[in-house]
């Protein structure tokens, strides 16, 4: 359904990101951003299924300003070399990745002519956050088991836009407490904990859920046709 298309961040930084269409007009935007394995079939099938129920959908690669073409598995040494990789992004001068993520919201909304929302996983739930509270251009935003999100640095931020986060009761990267305590911070913030472990959305994982992806799912197409559509 989707195809990779190259954008350019403001500071002249071309970098790939995987465009699904849906058949007709959509009927609002989301962007989609990537676990620590790079646009990997996952992502790409995610941002396919975001098309299949009318919005357009758009996966930036936002490791690729420090290697291109990154798709991994989920072995240990797939998650090794995705957490360097992380670090490395991570490292960049601010506004490093950002930028990028901003760039293809604009995207987004320009050839959608629609609302645009956010959601990501692990990393990219990270990285939806801080967009919700950084970045322009967006109406909602979805971050699933947002590795870092619940710390103290992050919680401090604040969202400009409506925000649904989903987290795993059996998630060993982020504590209950943690999302607790997240929780009671941010009131504002819908707060959702499944009985499941961390990556519980990826069918391509051991670690994947049914019933806690399925319920994840319908709350956050819920909560998109609500704030996009």
């Amino acid at each position: 359904m989707g195809q990779f298309v190259d954008l350019q961040s403001r500071d002249g930084f071309t970098f790939p990101a995987w465009v699904a269409k849906p058949d007709t007009a959509p009927r609002g935007a989301v962007v989609v951003l990537q676990e620590i394995f790079g646009v990997n079939s996952h992502i790409r099938a995610v941002a396919d299924r975001f098309a299949a129920r009318g919005y357009l959908a758009v996966a930036p690669s936002t490791f690729h300003r420090v290697q291109p073409g990154v798709e991994r598995g989920y072995s240990a040494e797939d998650m090794k070399a995705g957490m360097a990789l992380k670090s490395a992004v991570e490292a960049l001068p601010a506004p490093g990745v950002m930028a990028d993520i901003q760039a293809a919201i604009d995207y987004a909304a320009a050839q959608s002519g629609r609302k645009v929302g956010i959601v990501g996983f692990c990393w990219g739930g990270l990285l939806t956050w801080r967009a919700a509270c950084t970045l322009t251009g967006l109406s909602a935003a979805v971050p699933y088991y947002g590795g870092g999100m619940t710390t103290p640095e992050e919680t401090a931020r604040h969202p400009t836009v409506p925000v649904l986060a989903h987290f795993g009761q059996r998630d060993h990267f982020i504590p209950v407490d943690s999302v607790q305590a997240f929780a009671r911070a941010h009131p504002e913030v819908e707060v959702h904990l499944y009985d499941a472990d961390h990556g519980f959305n990826c069918d391509q994982r051991g670690s994947y859920d049914e019933p806690a992806a399925m319920a994840a799912r319908d709350r956050t197409l819920a909560f998109f046709d609500k704030h996009l559509g």
